[in-house]
């Protein structure tokens, strides 16, 4: 990836709401598993908070991940001619999430913004682990996704391999291949 401002501002920018996302997941699924010892009021009345403004975090930091890891993509691969395997993975894994969401989280959230606390579905403990399970493999490809820019930007994100250090005397002639000095070394 060139080393240009603009490149340097999306590698930071995708690592960053990779990053944060990655974080908030993991908090919300640690705030659900705790949930699962309290009964169907606690759990209704804790998700309808949840959903009051946690939704709009989830928002304002994936679709920056998934913009700006797009760009880093594209970036990469205009630089080098080779495909970024790294950042391709932390996209995929990124729109995956997204379409994760799409389909299986936000509906059951719109469902469980009507329930009543003090009378939520017979079906609640089942809504529950089916949202609980996406979460969690949303949350593990989240993480997986900031792995991936993480070893990107500290690793091969510069799309060339450092070779090893040529020797300090490169100017000199070698000994040839029969001398001490060619058999000590």
């Amino acid at each position: 990836m060139p080393n240009s401002p603009v490149a340097k501002v999306v590698r930071w920018a995708s690592l960053f709401f990779s990053g944060v996302f990655a974080g908030f997941l993991v908090s919300v699924l640690v705030l659900e598993l705790s949930l699962r010892g309290f009964d169907r009021h606690v759990y209704t009345q804790v998700r309808q908070v949840e959903l009051d403004s946690l939704d709009k975090l989830a928002v304002v930091t994936l679709l920056p991940a998934l913009i700006t890891t797009a760009l880093l993509v594209a970036f990469t691969f205009k630089a080098s001619g080779r495909t970024p395997w790294l950042t391709l993975m932390a996209l995929t894994l990124l729109v995956g999430i997204l379409a994760l969401t799409l389909v299986i989280n936000m509906p059951i959230n719109a469902d469980q913004l009507g329930w009543n606390a003090q009378a939520p579905p017979g079906d609640w403990a089942t809504v529950r682990d089916h949202w609980q399970i996406a979460h969690g493999v949303r949350t593990g490809a989240a993480v997986l996704a900031f792995t991936a820019l993480i070893a990107h930007a500290t690793g091969t994100s510069h799309g060339t391999h450092q070779a090893t250090p040529t020797s300090p005397h490169r100017g000199l002639p070698a000994a040839p291949e029969d001398s001490p000095l060619h058999q000590r070394t």
